[in-house]
């Protein structure tokens, strides 16, 4: 397990380091061996924190929520400031420090497990990309703060198993962050507004060519942003929409499926009925009566 940094604590700080005997326990427990923290903190306002480390045995992530630093590894050197999430894959050397004039606020958690490496690529590292913006989230700061309750529990191994998967949650949350971050940060292209705009108009139609419009986009120009965004066509992801609200009509009301249909924009409830088939897997008959609910 890496060491974290020896940097003097303040008394409003965190650092807490999973034990030997946990971290063991985590590796061979079939609920926690894919991912497992080894070590978490926060670091509010860390003025002269800095580490190096040639050697790294654990995964570690850093969030920066406020003021600036700096971030060196073997593919990239540059800035950090306040919505930046830092990733440092297992095994890769990196040095990082505090701005002397603007010290960093930092959430920063080390893990292992089977699974790490997936988790790193899916919130965006890969060579040369070790800095990722995600923006200041008042509900990952949340969610740190939940994860590192596990610090007061007597080292209870349930406690263990259920922040290993708190984290396994947050990682995935990361990921949706970004998503959100990168579609408010382009400029022309407000993946909100626009996909606000689409449930407002689920019981109607929208063609591509007025959801370009709505952007300001070509179609070509839209089409691809808004795949790159959400892994969707806008068109797909539209449907998906639709086949949402149709589930819940389907549970909460009870509408004929012509009906529930029209209600989602499809005047044909053949055409309604395979469409919904395509994206839930069973016809709407099938749903309504669906055990499994």
């Amino acid at each position: 397990m890496s060491t974290p940094s020896q940097w003097p604590l303040p008394a409003a700080g965190i650092r807490f380091l999973t034990p030997t005997f946990m971290v063991e326990k985590l590796a061979r427990h079939p609920l926690t061996k894919d991912c497992y923290p080894t070590a978490m903190g926060h670091y509010p306002s860390a003025t002269g924190h800095r580490m190096q480390r040639s050697r790294h045995d654990d995964n570690l992530l850093l969030y920066c929520v406020g003021g600036r630093g700096y971030l060196a590894c073997d593919e990239w050197e540059g800035p950090v400031s306040a919505g930046h999430l830092m990733l440092l894959p297992q095994g890769i050397a990196h040095a990082y420090e505090s701005s002397a004039d603007d010290p960093w606020t930092l959430f920063w958690v080390h893990f292992q497990g089977a699974s790490t490496a997936i988790f790193m690529q899916y919130l965006g590292y890969r060579e040369g990309r070790v800095r990722v913006d995600m923006g200041v989230s008042p509900m990952l700061m949340g969610t740190f703060t939940s994860l590192m309750e596990v610090r007061r529990t007597g080292y209870s191994t349930r406690a263990f198993i259920n922040a290993a998967n708190q984290l396994r949650h947050m990682l995935t949350q990361m990921g949706l962050e970004i998503r959100a971050h990168q579609g408010r940060g382009q400029p022309g292209f407000e993946l909100q507004q626009v996909q606000a705009y689409m449930m407002a108009h689920l019981r109607g139609s929208l063609t591509l060519d007025e959801l370009a419009a709505r952007a300001n986009l070509s179609r070509y120009h839209f089409s691809k942003r808004y795949k790159a965004l959400t892994g969707y066509s806008p068109v797909k992801h539209f449907q998906h929409m639709k086949m949402e609200l149709a589930c819940d009509l389907l549970d909460s009301t009870e509408l004929g499926i012509a009906a529930v249909a029209r209600e989602v924009g499809y005047e044909d409830p053949l055409y309604f009925s395979r469409l919904f088939k395509q994206t839930v897997g069973i016809s709407p008959r099938e749903y309504r009566g669906s055990p499994r609910k």
